[in-house]
């Protein structure tokens, strides 16, 4: 990690390096109240972004945390740092997929009211904007009142997908509202984009780790996976990659840029900008998954890899699901060269997006409110993650690897002495506690040694005797022996 800031550094590198100059030399130490945003902000002449960039780098770095509705803080360091996890560098043969079984299984502890939820991804639902989209839904049935009363376009309804090029355009991915097609969440955008791009018997390279949903869509779809190695700080292997592309003729390959799951990896702009060139020359698609792209902590690095793109390869798929409500169902693909493709796809399969909750996101977004709610989520999600990192240091046994993500609320942690996190998965769900395993997040029955671990949940008592459990029970299962 670089201490030292350049004068060519932009301004809140350089205020975070001063912070953590007089941190590290005990000029302000744990405990103590950083400035206040605004009065930061008066007192050196800078806008709130600059402070509040500033701030969420060093959260990130875990020099301060943020105390809702009191203020930053200087962190107490934990007992411990762990390693990251271990990243091979190896290239695999294509492989069928087979792990629908075990995904459906997991997949049952999704809104188990009675487990701690350290599986599902999703925020707590006293993070999300719930009153204020409800009163979102309430303007836009006023002010559209037949908003069902018909189909509607395929492509789903102008109000939104106006919003939704505005905000590309500020990304720096300029499309036209008739580019982007409005789908049922994130998971029908990658669906419908998979679908748009490859088929039975086809290769698709994907991230090892990935997300399981991809794996599961590739199973469905006949199509085998290579799986290329992704680091936990800068994302997929560029190199690997392109020698994966040139020796098993993949068809397209399926990418998370920023805020990766399960690793919390944020690729740099200029990493980015080689996926895209490295793709665009072998002339294959590149799908990206930007679901939860807004959760990044340090919002310099919110460019998509489709900003790059240049031949209309790259199919960005998002989703609100992630950030304002996981029942929502609001997702939308900007397609490029296979925009036609993938709106003939949705005709046979869902046809069109339900009206209502679209108008009510285009509400949220055209009052401004979108933008305001997600800066202070990502610091608030940020803080959150940082303290239950701290936490599972102290708790995890000798060996443990962890990752330290750079956005999102997931925790990759790797396992010491090839103990089975499958096995840690269901003695954890016996006493309550759901996490998800790491086989789950590969084609090829990799990642045995490793759970997701998500940190959704604010902070609190239960939380805290769930992380001290599940510790206790990772340390009993690093100690027995391996069958």
């Amino acid at each position: 990690m670089r201490l030292l800031a350049r004068n060519s550094d932009p301004l809140y590198v350089r205020l975070a390096a001063e912070f953590r100059r007089q941190i590290d030399g005990g000029v302000l130490r744990a405990g103590d109240k950083l400035p206040s945003i605004r009065a930061l902000k008066r007192g050196r002449r800078v806008s709130t972004a600059t402070v509040t960039e500033a701030y969420l780098r060093l959260e990130r770095d875990g020099y301060v945390r943020a105390q809702d509705r009191s203020g930053f803080y200087v962190a107490q360091p934990p007992a411990r740092t762990l390693p990251e996890p271990h990243v091979p560098n190896a290239l695999v043969p294509p492989v069928p997929v087979g792990i629908s079984e075990l995904v459906a299984e997991v997949l049952q502890q999704t809104g188990d009211a009675k487990l701690v939820p350290f599986g599902v991804s999703t925020l707590s639902s006293s993070l999300l904007p719930t009153a204020r989209l409800n009163r979102a839904f309430r303007r836009a049935a006023t002010r559209w009142p037949l908003h069902s009363a018909t189909y509607g376009s395929i492509r789903g309804h102008m109000p939104l997908r106006r919003q939704l090029a505005r905000r590309a355009l500020m990304s720096g991915s300029a499309c036209d509202p008739d580019d982007i097609i409005v789908t049922s969440g994130g998971m029908d955008a990658l669906n419908l984009a998979l679908r748009a791009v490859a088929a039975p018997g086809d290769v698709v390279a994907v991230e090892s780790p990935t997300y399981f949903g991809v794996l599961n869509v590739l199973e469905g779809l006949g199509v085998r996976a290579v799986e290329v190695p992704a680091d936990p700080r800068s994302g997929i292997d560029l190199a690997l990659l392109d020698r994966t592309i040139r020796r098993h003729r993949v068809k397209a390959v399926v990418v998370m840029t920023t805020c990766h799951n399960p690793l919390g990896s944020v690729m740099s702009d200029a990493a980015k900008a080689e996926l895209v060139a490295l793709t665009a020359r072998h002339d294959t698609a590149l799908i990206e998954d930007g679901v939860y792209a807004e959760l990044v902590y340090d919002e310099t690095y919110r460019r998509p890899a489709k900003a790059f793109d240049r031949k209309g390869l790259v199919l960005f798929c998002g989703s609100f699901s992630k950030v304002l409500a996981p029942g929502l169902r609001v997702g939308w693909v900007e397609a490029g060269r296979f925009r036609d493709r993938v709106e003939a796809l949705k005709g046979l399969t869902s046809f069109v997006t339900a009206a209502l909750p679209q108008l009510a996101v285009a509400e949220l977004i055209e009052s401004g409110f979108y933008d305001r709610y997600v800066k202070r989520l990502r610091i608030r999600v940020a803080d959150q993650t940082s303290r239950y990192i701290q936490a599972f240091s102290t708790v995890f046994p000798s060996g443990t690897r962890m990752t330290r993500p750079a956005g999102g609320n997931l925790v990759w942690v790797q396992l010491p002495n090839g103990a089975d996190g499958s096995l840690l998965y269901r003695r954890a769900r016996e006493q309550g506690i759901g996490i998800f395993p790491g086989e789950i997040f590969s084609a090829g029955a990799k990642h045995r040694e490793f759970v997701r671990v998500s940190c959704g949940a604010p902070w609190s008592p239960a939380i805290e005797r769930a992380v001290a459990a599940l510790g206790r029970l990772s340390c009993e299962l690093a100690r027995e022996p391996r069958t």
